[in-house]
């Protein structure tokens, strides 16, 4: 019975079903081929509807607008339904074949009465979809990407600055900061991976803004690239730059920002700009990249970093690693030379990319040895160094503006690679080359000079050498100083620089009828025996040669040199009476030579302002100087054997116009009589005392205001005293005045009878301090005379506090430098040899001031 009911409730659902397809209300088999029909209709205009609308959507994502999350919806539900329609009109074929009856039955009635109640709600749905496809917008305006990812490639070296700019930059209380540094030296990369760190950081800003800025662009061009990344409408392009400022205004008041300044070549305004001040308050930071030091105070940097060339390892790394390791297995040689290379680069990552580049193809040895050649010889001629490295650096030098400033920096490249230069030798040869008045301002030096030196550095042109008195030229960008002497301006072709080329004699490729300024230095030239005519010729640089002889016939034909550098030919002895012909000369230098008389013919040049004899061991006399270069303003005999007596004393008083002086004096009575003639005294810069056998020795401070090295040595001194009164009015100075302000080097040697040196507390400014071989020196400052001498002179503190270099060898009495070891942050040089009774720990203690 149970099978039977079973049966019968299956009978009556079939049925039900059947007669609901036949004369139900959805009737699904008799209208089966209609609404196949408009399903295939209505699917038709759907997709065309699609299809006008992409259009519009696309024509609006052109201009910067993003589609709307509705629209982009109902694409995708259009996509869907039309695989569904596809695939119930794939069995259309098969089902209206069963069709019979007019329509109104099937040969599967089930099955049809199925299909046709789902094309019949298919049908609804895309009528339905189709009706909903009526958009009046499409797209709208998105607000920009918080940070717009940089690419960058592998970096080396870059790890610990960007580790400290990163620190320094997310300290709440710092706003600006400023990235500085030669061109070339990867600021840009530096300042691209700061701003990819600021991807990770989700919830920390709201837009991080990328300007390159470059020398020439104006407050236009950076107001566009800001928009550019806040306002994608595009409207803004036809804005005035007001319109635009307060656009810009307004947007970032709302805003905690990020605005990263790439290559600033001066201050930029921001306020005309339209970018609000970050502040403390609203969080918001500018990082820009320049370089000049000089931007980063006219930017009001709360914070600047400057970004240094890679080191040796580090430059190799990445050299090898832009090479590759192909080349380098090619020949067992190859290694070696291609740190060579790298060298040659001075740990300049732009010129270690594009020298790497270079040779990255070059897997022969040979190719790699003519690479040295070239880059020994001639840089400027290797491959890429032209267009991808000098060019770019010559953005430097045009920025300087100024053509002195120009000429005093082209200048530089005259000396050899690595060559530190003196300050105020350097300041010597611009006044002589007319590049720069010859001034001597109140504090005694040229100021002109000076601020020049400084422009030259923080424009990177110039780097500090290994003490403050120094300056170098990087060597790139000396390469660069030949590159535009030799093809640009008045300068091309008539500079012939062949310093530190091995020379043995003169160059025979030298266009003698045009150069102008010639540079032999450090060569082994050993004669002149005669020059053909050089009627321009202004600067000849023969320094750091083997020079025995140069001929009298060679002088005939320079009349309008200007500069002879004849310094450090240790050979030289002697020179030619026709020197007399140099008419124009005015900056002679035979310091460090072996000559052992000045010639006769020095008596001709009547224009020679600048005589240098320094070191001059041979040199006894210089008697009649005084009638026969009456116009000298600079005379240097510092460490010669020369020393002022009475007769020379009297000789000197002839040159009016002498500014400079650097003497020796071997008798404490001539050193004073000395600092009772004002006009001589004043212009002494620099002070040998030796020989001498004195209780007491005086220096005053206000006699020898200008004094810079003082030298004491081959002397028994009980005591040297420091005195700060005005002879003439007799009457206390302020104390401002009780030191000696321009001292920065002493240097004592072999001094006996004194058991400290404690008058040095009167050198605040003392930078360079030797002391050596001496058996009663126990300590440098002794602490008594210390205290006593900053209770009489409240201004005098910190004992060697700008102290760069300190040496003491052979000292075998010394206890203490201090006793209080002083702190010395700016020491750079510390130097102990044979000091038994120096205290290990004190010599620690320095060491760990220098570190």
């Amino acid at each position: 019975m149970g099978g039977c009911v079973s049966l019968q409730i299956a009978c009556d659902q079939t049925l039900s079903r059947t007669c609901g397809c036949l004369f139900g209300d959805g009737n699904y088999i008799h209208l089966m081929e209609a609404n196949l029909d408009a399903l295939q209709k209505t699917m038709q205009e759907l997709d065309e509807r699609r299809d006008d609308l992409l259009r519009r959507v696309s024509i609006e994502e052109d201009q910067g607008l993003q589609r709307l999350a509705q629209v982009q919806g109902w694409f995708s539900r259009v996509e869907d339904i039309g695989s569904q329609v596809n695939d119930l009109l794939k069995e259309k074929s098969a089902e209206t074949k069963r069709l019979c009856l007019f329509g109104y039955c099937s040969s599967k009635c089930i099955s049809s009465c199925e299909y046709g109640k789902k094309v019949s709600k298919k049908l609804k749905e895309v009528k339905e979809l189709l009706s909903k496809g009526v958009f009046e917008v499409v797209a709208e305006k998105v607000p920009a990407a918080k940070v717009e990812k940089k690419q960058i490639q592998t970096t080396i070296g870059l790890d610990s600055i960007l580790e400290k700019a990163w620190n320094s930059l997310i300290n709440s209380e710092r706003t600006t900061f400023g990235l500085y540094g030669m061109g070339g030296v990867g600021k840009t990369t530096l300042l691209a991976l700061i701003n990819n760190k600021f991807v990770q950081m989700v919830d920390g800003f709201d837009v991080v803004i990328w300007v390159v800025v470059s020398k020439d662009l104006q407050n236009g061009g950076i107001q566009n690239q800001i928009l550019g990344r806040l306002r994608l409408d595009k409207e803004w392009k036809q804005e005035t730059e007001k319109e635009k400022a307060s656009s810009i205004y307004n947007i970032l008041t709302r805003k905690k920002f990020v605005l990263l300044l790439d290559d600033l070549w001066s201050e930029v305004d921001l306020n005309e700009i339209g970018v609000p001040p970050p502040t403390r308050d609203n969080g918001s930071k500018i990082v820009f990249t320049t370089r000049s030091k000089e931007v980063c105070k006219d930017m009001k940097a709360d914070d600047e970093m400057k970004v240094e060339c890679l080191s040796r390892d580090e430059a190799w790394v990445l050299f090898r690693n832009i090479v590759g390791e192909t080349p380098l297995k090619c020949h067992q040689d190859i290694p070696t030379l291609a740190r060579k290379v790298a060298e040659k680069c001075c740990g300049l990552p732009l010129a270690l990319n594009v020298i790497g580049k270079a040779m990255a193809c070059k897997e022969d040895v040979h190719e790699w040895r003519h690479a040295i050649n070239v880059l020994n010889s001639s840089s400027h001629e290797f491959p890429g160094m032209e267009e991808k490295i000098l060019s770019i650096l010559k953005f430097s030098y045009d920025g300087l503006g100024d053509e002195k400033v120009k000429l005093c920096f082209l200048y530089c490249s005259l000396f050899p690679e690595d060559y530190e230069l003196k300050k105020e030798e350097l300041i010597e040869y611009w006044i002589c080359e007319g590049f720069i008045n010859g001034n001597i301002d109140e504090d005694g030096s040229n100021n002109q000079g000076h601020a020049i030196i400084g422009s030259l550095i923080r424009a990177h042109l110039l780097m500090d050498g290994q003490f403050t008195t120094m300056v170098k030229m990087h060597d790139v960008l000396r390469e660069m100083a030949l590159w535009i002497s030799s093809n640009f301006g008045k300068q091309e072709k008539k500079l012939c620089v062949k310093s530190g080329a091995q020379l043995c004699n003169i160059p025979k490729d030298i266009n003698w009828e045009i150069v102008r300024r010639i540079s032999l230095m450090s060569n082994q030239i050993a004669e002149i025996s005669c020059c053909p005519n050089c009627p321009n010729l202004l600067t000849l640089l023969l320094r750091n040669n083997s020079l025995v002889d140069i001929s009298g016939e060679s002088f005939r034909f320079m009349p309008v040199l200007v500069v002879l550098d004849l310094s450090k030919n240790h050979s030289l002895y002697g020179l030619r009476e026709e020197i007399s012909c140099l008419s124009s000369l005015q900056y002679l230098n035979l310091s460090s030579t072996w000559i052992k008389s000045l010639p006769v013919g020095l008596k001709g040049l009547s224009k020679l302002i600048r005589l240098d004899l320094e070191f001059t061991f041979g040199l006894e006399s210089i008697a009649g100087i005084g009638t026969s270069l009456p116009n000298l303003q600079v005379l240097k005999l510092f460490h010669s054997r020369v020393g002022i007596d009475t007769r020379l004393m009297e000789e000197l008083q002839l040159l009016q116009d002498l500014k400079i002086l650097t003497a020796n004096v071997e008798d404490a009575s001539i050193l004073e009589s000395i600092q009772g003639v004002e006009g001589l005294a004043s212009s002494i810069r620099g002070l040998c005392l030796r020989n001498m056998f004195e209780e007491v020795v005086i220096l005053n401070t206000v006699a020898l205001g200008g004094l810079r090295r003082l030298a004491v040595q081959n002397s028994k001194i009980l005591e040297i005293n420091i005195d700060w009164e005005n002879k003439e009015r007799e009457e206390l100075l302020c104390t401002s005045s009780l030191g000696f302000k321009h001292l920065s080097t002493v240097s004592v040697y072999s001094l006996e009878g004194s058991k400290n040196l404690t008058w040095l507390l009167f050198a605040q400014n003392l930078r360079y301090l030797t002391v050596s071989d001496s058996s009663c020196i126990e300590e440098i400052i002794n602490w008594e005379q210390g205290i006593y001498i900053s209770n009489v002179c409240p201004d005098i503190l910190v004992p060697l506090g700008k102290l760069e270099s300190l040496e003491v060898t052979n000292l075998y009495a010394l206890k203490r430098i201090c006793s209080n070891p002083p702190a010395l942050p700016n020491l750079r040089q510390f130097v102990v040899e044979r000091c038994p009774n120096l205290p290990k720990a004190a010599t620690e203690f320095l060491r760990y001031e220098q570190e």
